[in-house]
């Protein structure tokens, strides 16, 4: 399978997906905002269905939160609001009358959460507490937005937000948070690498923060998830006190993590072909289309085998169409599929007919195979668990054959020029150096990875300072 357009024109080809694959309008009048589609609706759906049997199995609980926060609330941790102060929309009147206190459009909820835990948590007897919401956020983005990537509407945002009465419970939750990730990515195809991210980089108000990013064709990295350890910082700034187990109060200790539709983003990118989408068959809200080939004399035999096959997946609870429209030819049909990202096409012929088979075609391959009627459901179950299985290989190998271990800046600078996007160099741990490799090669510093390690047997160089390296740092051309 080729996929050239994919992967040298891929800004031009993720528009055109956007656009033709039924995933999102995006000319809504309002600069960064987008309208989701019926099959891009039902996407996010079964992608959602799956963090949140991640997140009840490990309980957690769904809430829903006001989307507006008041000035005074968003401005009481100080280094949080300075993050956000240029993103915020505020609500400053209700029809001609000037409000009090403007009120602001979310840009995330620890701020809004936090009054409300004051009112929850009384003591160690309340702890832990994990809850999550999956709303809309606001942020003024003034770069160029890009759908699904950098929107001035967040609509699918998760946030989590646990709360516990010691910094080692707070890092236990740190550690699940990391394996539900883990879980939720790998079950979609989606390759990451995590890496806990510089302290200029961190998110306001937290100790430190934790990244999943992953690489798209393009050779940027896409930041699809955080993790947030916030310690006592938004407690104490909220005054949050829980009596302890000897009597004595303390403040609730943290943590927070979200992912966002850039999920969505990924999971186009990182599968798709040029031909369109690539759909692993979980997600995928139709997950077989029938086709019936016509041929004069044929038609009513052709259509009523379509609809037995059609009966057949149905009744496996399998998600299945049959595409009878008589104005598109057969290729019409297999084009709007492919580009749809319909796992699996079969398609029905006066052959067929005669031999009691029909044609399955996946879509990752669009390998032929046919198959017996009696063995129809059987044969499209292992399909699927076999495109699930070739879109995680596929991806992991694209990834991993674009990270490069440099030795020095120059190596760096003439590696980019030959599609080595991410880059794992030796570090001292010093900022100042970490912000000068920034400048020095015009990539970001993604952090330092979790995932992997320095190589300890022999001696290693900061690639900027030259003194002892402590660290290994990751750094790329990022959204």
């Amino acid at each position: 399978m080729k996929r050239d357009k994919w992967l040298n024109q891929f800004s031009e080809w993720y528009q055109y997906i956007i656009e033709n694959a039924g995933l999102i309008d995006y000319r809504y009048p309002i600069k960064g905002c987008g309208v989701w589609l019926p099959y891009g609706f039902k996407i996010r759906k079964n992608v959602l269905s799956i963090i949140r049997r991640l997140l009840d199995e490990t309980g957690h609980e769904e809430v829903l939160f006001p989307l507006m926060i008041t000035s005074e609330m968003l401005s009481k941790e100080s280094e949080h609001v300075r993050s956000f102060e240029n993103q915020v929309f505020w609500v400053t009147h209700a029809g001609e009358k000037e409000l009090n206190e403007k009120l602001a459009l979310r840009p995330t909820s620890e701020t809004a959460i936090a009054p409300m835990l004051k009112l929850w948590i009384r003591s160690h007897a309340d702890l832990p507490k994990k809850i999550y919401q999956i709303v809309s956020v606001f942020r003024y983005e003034t770069k160029a937005t890009r759908p699904l990537i950098r929107m001035r509407e967040i609509t699918t945002f998760k946030e989590a937000h646990t709360f516990h009465e010691s910094l080692e419970d707070a890092e236990r939750q740190i550690n699940e948070a990391v394996e539900i990730y883990k879980k939720f990515f790998d079950s979609l195809g989606i390759p990451y690498l995590i890496s806990r991210r510089p302290e200029w980089d961190k998110f306001a108000g937290a100790s430190y923060s934790i990244a999943f990013d992953t690489i798209l064709p393009d050779g940027r990295t896409l930041q699809i998830g955080t993790i947030h350890n916030l310690n006592q910082n938004f407690s104490k700034a909220f005054e949050i006190t829980f009596e302890k187990r000897d009597g004595t109060r303390d403040f609730v200790w943290q943590t927070c993590y979200g992912i966002s539709e850039r999920v969505i983003a990924s999971l186009i990118a990182v599968h798709g072909d040029d031909h369109g989408l690539v759909l692993p068959p979980k997600v995928a809200p139709i997950q077989v289309v029938i086709i019936p080939i016509p041929y004069k004399g044929y038609e009513e035999d052709v259509n009523r085998k379509c609809i037995n096959a059609r009966d057949q997946l149905k009744n496996a609870n399998i998600r299945v169409v049959e595409d009878f429209r008589e104005k598109l030819t057969p290729g019409s049909k297999f084009f709007e599929w492919e580009l749809k990202g319909v796992p699996v096409r079969v398609e029905v012929g006066p052959q067929d007919v005669k031999n009691k088979t029909v044609t399955l075609v996946r879509r990752d391959t669009l390998e032929r195979r046919v198959v017996g009627d009696d063995v129809l459901v059987e044969n499209v179950l292992k399909i699927f668990d076999d495109i699930e299985e070739n879109l995680r290989r596929r991806a992991l190998e694209f990834q991993l054959s674009r990270v490069y271990r440099a030795k020095s800046v120059e190596e760096i600078i003439g590696m980019l020029s030959k599609g080595v996007f991410v880059f794992e160099v030796e570090w001292c741990g010093k900022d100042e150096c970490g912000l000068m490799l920034e400048e020095k090669t015009n990539l970001n510093v993604l952090g330092i990875p979790i995932d992997k390690s320095l190589d300890d047997k022999e001696e290693k160089r900061c690639i900027i300072c030259g003194e002892k390296a402590k660290l290994m740092i990751r750094l790329a051309k990022s959204y």
